[in-house]
């Protein structure tokens, strides 16, 4: 038997390329328009973003069941002595949680790691785990490093509105910013306990990126950078332009350049650029 097998859910944004080269098996969120739901896989980002724009109604998301964890872990345990299951930010959505269900259900060695994160700074960690993983380390100190690595994670992005957040109901802490001017850009972060918090904002899209390549200077002080990643949500302009700016002020090139996709996305709406480090 193979010793461990890696989870993480869809919201980790990681690239195709990445998912086979680490071999990740990823469980898909559901985004819901009206009464069709959809596997976060049935959809491409590019599809969602030009559907998202035509549907009068917001769409919802969901975490999949813990029936659908169940069925992985079953199948991956008939093959692998263990798994680590990998997963968005437990206060943002109930992926963890089912997982944790699923593994009440089960004889296994299946352990379930909260990244208090999402998107890239969730995929950071699953790449640290696939890295530990190739190099044959023990589970336990596999699950010693990512508590070690989600401190240095950083996640930070910008949004075109705020409409979407709120709407989506994850508005959280950033509310503080709802008051603000129509053209007003926030900058939001995505705290030690995996929540949005206000970072700043600004008062166009340009002067919200380079605050996002400020604060990750200042993050990154002298300390060597592992990691560094931009993701955009139907703004390609504007992810080349952070990508190119972080490059620059960093000294390091950009590890991953990819698409947020539709579960953020329906939070985030379009418009929305961020980036991920780790120190």
């Amino acid at each position: 038997m193979k010793k461990i097998a890696l989870v993480t859910d869809s919201t980790a944004d990681l690239t195709p390329e990445l998912i086979e080269k680490h071999d990740i098996k990823v469980i898909p969120l559901n985004v819901i328009f009206g009464e069709e739901s959809l596997k976060d896989n049935q959809i491409t980002p590019a599809e969602f973003y030009a559907r998202l724009e035509r549907e009068e109604q917001l769409p919802r998301t969901s975490q999949p069941s813990p029936e659908e964890f169940i069925n992985l872990y079953q199948e991956l345990l008939k093959d692998y002595q263990e798994i680590i299951s990998i997963h968005i930010s437990s206060a943002l959505s109930g992926t963890v949680n089912s997982a944790r269900l699923a593994r009440e259900k089960l004889e296994g060695s299946i352990h379930i790691v909260d990244t208090r994160n999402i998107s890239l700074g969730a995929a950071f960690m699953v790449l640290e785990a696939a890295e530990y993983i190739q190099e044959n380390l023990k589970t336990t100190e596999i699950l010693q490093h990512l508590q070690k690595t989600r401190q240095k994670i950083e996640t930070v992005f910008t949004l075109n509105t705020m409409e979407y957040l709120y709407k989506g109901g994850r508005i959280g802490k950033v509310s503080s910013l709802l008051g603000a001017a129509l053209n007003i850009k926030p900058v939001i972060r995505v705290n030690e306990e995996g929540i949005y918090v206000p970072y700043g904002k600004t008062r166009n899209q340009k002067k919200a990126l380079e605050k996002i390549a400020f604060f990750f200077q200042e993050k990154a002080g002298n300390q060597p950078i592992k990691r560094l990643a931009v993701a955009q949500g139907q703004a390609q302009e504007a992810g080349d332009f952070l990508a190119r700016t972080l490059s620059e002020s960093l000294k390091k090139p950009v590890d991953i350049l990819t698409s947020v996709g539709p579960i953020i996305g329906v939070h985030t709406g379009p418009g929305t650029v961020g980036a991920a480090i780790q120190l």
